[in-house]
């Protein structure tokens, strides 16, 4: 697997007027990864994506898809993505068969074997030759993730692709890309509003607010914490006088009692067992401990002020 990133954004601005929509962004994505777009509604994530496909010119800044610059060496470098901006585009009158037929035919070496291929792929075989007017949605998406793949991609970008799925359709969706990534070592970067689904899809996830990049992380920090420090909870019988006596202990980051009466402590998980001896030594009774799993939406919440994701 090469070290270079498929994607790299370097000090990315793009400006309409006075205004600055995307503000000195900079994030690298490497092959085989599914990575997660994140923001409130108007942080600018479609406009960062249709400025890595070319639909929008950049102010100020690179992006360099596998080494090539999206702005001085386009042909080069968009070869190498496959995208759905937004929803795809079918001839509902034809098949998806002949949708696919017809997209082939603007771009150079795709085979009638390759058709055939991407259409075992996104698993339409039992479907592929009836009118697309027939088709479902989901069924569409896959059409869409089928035509974005006839020409090899090394890179598949997906605006909102969950958008009107139904949960079997969106589990349908977030298991192909992960079999995507798996056996063809293509990376994905999709954005998207259901904070639940990127969790699971994605192996990295970038928030961005006001144009700015704000935080990227590998999602299990953010649900789980950095693997030196977690959270626990903590049920004990006096939570007010527990709160003064763990302050004794040394590397505690983080100390309070949740809504429900519960003793938060964000430690060392090696600190565990003495925070617990104190607390008997010091007739306090424990009834419960557990590691707090945050979930990536209030890791979001928490991030951008509670702003609404779009």
């Amino acid at each position: 697997m090469s070290s270079e990133p498929i994607i790299s954004l370097q000090n990315v601005t793009k400006r309409v007027g006075r205004k600055t929509i995307i503000d000195d962004l900079t994030f690298d994505v490497p092959q085989g990864e599914i990575f997660g777009f994140l923001g409130p509604n108007g942080a600018g994530k479609t406009t960062t994506i249709r400025m890595i496909v070319g639909l929008m010119s950049i102010t100020k800044g690179q992006i360099l898809i596998k080494g090539k610059n999206i702005k001085t060496d386009f042909e080069q470098a968009i070869r190498h993505v496959g995208a759905i901006v937004e929803n795809p585009e079918m001839y509902k009158y034809l098949s998806g068969y002949h949708n696919l037929v017809h997209y082939a035919r603007m771009v150079p070496g795709v085979t009638k074997e390759r058709i055939d291929e991407v259409v075992s792929l996104v698993k339409l075989e039992n479907r592929i030759h009836e009118k697309v007017r027939k088709y479902s949605l989901g069924m569409r998406q896959r059409l869409g993730v089928a035509q974005a793949l006839l020409h090899r991609p090394s890179l598949l970008i997906l605006d909102e692709p969950t958008n009107g799925l139904d949960p079997e359709g969106i589990r349908e969706l977030r298991d192909y890309l992960r079999f995507l990534t798996r056996t063809e070592g293509i990376t994905v970067v999709v954005s998207s509003h259901l904070l639940s689904e990127m969790e699971l899809m994605c192996d990295r996830v970038a928030i961005i607010q006001r144009g700015k990049l704000i935080d990227l992380k590998p999602v299990q920090y953010f649900t789980h914490g950095s693997d030196t420090f977690q959270t626990y909870q903590f049920e004990v019988q006096m939570p007010e006088q527990a709160i003064a006596i763990i302050r004794r202990i040394e590397g505690i980051q983080e100390l309070s009692i949740s809504e429900d009466g519960l003793l938060e402590v964000t430690t060392e998980r090696e600190q565990v067992p003495a925070i617990l001896e104190l607390l008997v030594q010091n007739q306090i009774r424990v009834y419960g401990v557990q590691k707090v799993r945050r979930s990536l939406e209030d890791q979001f919440l928490e991030l951008t002020g509670g702003g609404q994701i779009g």
